[in-house]
């Protein structure tokens, strides 16, 4: 989902649960390539560049975007 949306949405989750319920929040760090070529750009001095996923729930939508 696009992060726009995603905040939207996230907005809407919040008003909810405030009134009733819970939500949780989380934040995981992606490696999109392999730990190998990760430890070779490394090595070599070139920048290396990690994704991030949040997703959110709480407990009956799941949302998640990545940045």
């Amino acid at each position: 989902m696009q992060a726009d949306m995603f905040l939207t949405k996230l907005t809407s989750m919040c008003k909810r649960s405030t009134e009733k319920g819970s939500m949780w929040v989380t934040m995981k760090r992606l490696l999109m390539k392999c730990q190998a070529r990760l430890k070779k750009m490394a090595s070599n001095g070139e920048p290396v560049e990690y994704r991030c996923l949040v997703c959110a729930t709480d407990g009956k939508r799941n949302i998640s975007t990545s940045k």
